[in-house]
C-alpha cells in the first residue's frame, strides 16, 4: 500500500505549470495592448459612379406592335445601332401618305391666307379713296359754298338798292297823289307814277326771293356737306369692318397653318420614332418582349442596355446608428465576391487581396431596408480595383475608423460604446499643434 502511494501521489515532483501560466498572461496583456483599427462592417455591390454608366431602360416612346428585331440579347451595340422596328397601331396614323396630305392642307391654308392678304389690301386701298372722293367731295361743297355766299352779297346789295328804289318810286306817288287830289297834278303824272312805284315793289319782291333761293342753297349745301360725310363716314366704316373680318380670318387661318404645321412636325418625328435605337455604347440585356407582332405600350421598356465604359464603385448601405461616423472622403475596405482574400478586421494592413476606396457620397434619406446608401469610389492613391469587376457584384465593405488598444475595444464592445470617430483624433491632434 505503501509503495502504490509513492505511484500516485508525487508531492515532491517539481512541476512548470506555474511558469507557463505566467507566461501566458504576460502574453495576454500585452496582446490586449496591441492597436486594433475600429471599423463599421457593411455589404453593398458595385454599380457606377456616373448616373448615365448604370443600366438604362430602353423604353418605347410611341405604342406600336414588334415588326423586326435587329439584336439579340448579349449583343454590345453601338450608339445610335437599331435596336427593333415598331409597326403602326393607331387608326389616325396609318395613312402612307399621311405627311404628303397634311402639307396639301398647309398649301391650301397659306393660299387662303394670301388672299385675306390680298383683301386686306384692297379694303385699305378702297379706304384711301373712299377718303379721297370725301375730301375732294367737301372741297366741292365747300367752294359752292363760298361761291353761295358771294352771290348771296351781291342779291342782298341788290336788294339794298331795290328798296331805296322802291321807297323812292312810293314817296313820288304818294307826293304825286296828294298833288292830283288838290287839282294841281294831272292824272296822267298819277298813272306814270303808279306805274314805276309797282315796277320797283315787284323788283323788291323779286330781288328778296332771290335772296330767300340763295340763301336756301346755301342751306342745302350745309346738309349736302354734313350728308357727305355721313354717307362716306358709313362707307369707310363700312370697309374698315371688312378689314377686321378680313384680319381676325387671316388670323385664324395662320393659327391653323401654325397647327398642321406642327402636326406636320409631330408626324415627320413619329416617323423617327419606328426605330428604337441604342442611347450609348453597351450590351443589350433582359428582352422584355420576344415574338413579332407583340404590342408595346407608350414608355413601356423593351430591353436593358448595360454600358460599356464604367466608373466604378460600391454603394454600400450602413446602420443609422453608424450614419454620423461616415463622412465624404473617409477610407474603406473593400473585398469583392470571387476574388480571393484574407481579411482581418481589426488588422487591415495583414489583409490580403482588400482594396481601398474613399467615400464619394452619403445620402441623406434611409433606404427600403432600413439603411442609408454610401457611395464609395476607387482610391486613387492605392491599388486600382480589379478590371473585371462587372456592375451588380457584391462588396464586403470596413470603413476604418479608429486605431485603439485591444483592451479598449473589448471595454467598448461589453458596454455597447460606439467606436471613436476617427476625425475626433484628427480634430485633437490639430489642436495639440496649434498649441
Amino acid at each position: 500500500m505503501l509503495n502504490a502511494s509513492k505511484y500516485i501521489y508525487e508531492v515532491n515532483r517539481k512541476s512548470n505549470i506555474r511558469n507557463w501560466v505566467i507566461i501566458l498572461l504576460v502574453i495576454l496583456i500585452a496582446f490586449l495592448f496591441l492597436p486594433w483599427t475600429q471599423h463599421i462592417r457593411s455589404e453593398g455591390n458595385v454599380t457606377s459612379l456616373l448616373q448615365e454608366q448604370r443600366p438604362q431602360d430602353v423604353n418605347a416612346i410611341i405604342a406600336g406592335s414588334i415588326k423586326k428585331w435587329f439584336v439579340k440579347e448579349g449583343d454590345w451595340v453601338k450608339k445610335g445601332d437599331t435596336i427593333l422596328q415598331l409597326g403602326e397601331v393607331k387608326a389616325e396614323y396609318l395613312d402612307p401618305r399621311l405627311l404628303e396630305r397634311n402639307k396639301q392642307q398647309v398649301d391650301a391654308k397659306i393660299g387662303s391666307a394670301k388672299a385675306y392678304e390680298e383683301k386686306i389690301e384692297a379694303t385699305d386701298r378702297q379706304i384711301l379713296a373712299l377718303k379721297e372722293a370725301l375730301r375732294l367731295k367737301i372741297a366741292l361743297l365747300i367752294n359752292k359754298n363760298a361761291q353761295l355766299n358771294n352771290k348771296l352779297e351781291a342779291e342782298r346789295v341788290e336788294l339794298s338798292a331795290a328798296e331805296n328804289e322802291f321807297n323812292l318810286a312810293k314817296d313820288q306817288y304818294e307826293r304825286l297823289e296828294r298833288l292830283y287830289k288838290q287839282g294841281l297834278a294831272p292824272q296822267t303824272q298819277l298813272q306814270q307814277r303808279d306805274v314805276a312805284y309797282k315796277n320797283a315793289s315787284a323788283k323788291k319782291i323779286a330781288v328778296t326771293n332771290k335772296l330767300r333761293i340763295t340763301e336756301q342753297e346755301i342751306a342745302n349745301n350745309n346738309l349736302e356737306q354734313s350728308g357727305a360725310e355721313q354717307e362716306y363716314s358709313e362707307k369707310i366704316n363700312k370697309a374698315l369692318a371688312e378689314k377686321y373680318q378680313a384680319m381676325s380670318a387671316m388670323a385664324s387661318t395662320e393659327a391653323e397653318i401654325s397647327k398642321l404645321e406642327n402636326t406636320g412636325s409631330n408626324y415627320e418625328v413619329r416617323n423617327g420614332m419606328y426605330f428604337i435605337t441604342a442611347t450609348q455604347d453597351g450590351q443589350i440585356v433582359q428582352a422584355k418582349k420576344g415574338g413579332i407582332g407583340e404590342m408595346l405600350k407608350e414608355g413601356e421598356c423593351v430591353a436593358k442596355i448595360i454600358p460599356s465604359d464604367l466608373t466604378p464603385a460600391v454603394e454600400m448601405f450602413v446602420k443609422p446608428v453608424d450614419l454620423p461616423l461616415v463622412q465624404v472622403g473617409q477610407r474603406v475596405s473593400l473585398w469583392f465576391d470571387g476574388f480571393p482574400t484574407i481579411v482581418f478586421s481589426g488588422w487591415p494592413q495583414a489583409s490580403y487581396g482588400i482594396y481601398f476606396g474613399v467615400v464619394s457620397s452619403v445620402e441623406s434619406s434611409i433606404d427600403e431596408n432600413g439603411k442609408y446608401r454610401v457611395l464609395v469610389r476607387q482610391d486613387a492613391k492605392a491599388r486600382p480595383w480589379p478590371s473585371q469587376i462587372n456592375m451588380g457584384v457584391g462588396a464586403n465593405c470596413i470603413t476604418l475608423l479608429k486605431d485603439v488598444p485591444i483592451w479598449y475595444e473589448l471595454w467598448r464592445s461589453i458596454n455597447g460604446f460606439p467606436p471613436d470617430f476617427y476625425g475626433s483624433s484628427k480634430k485633437v491632434k490639430n489642436e495639440k499643434d496649434k498649441k
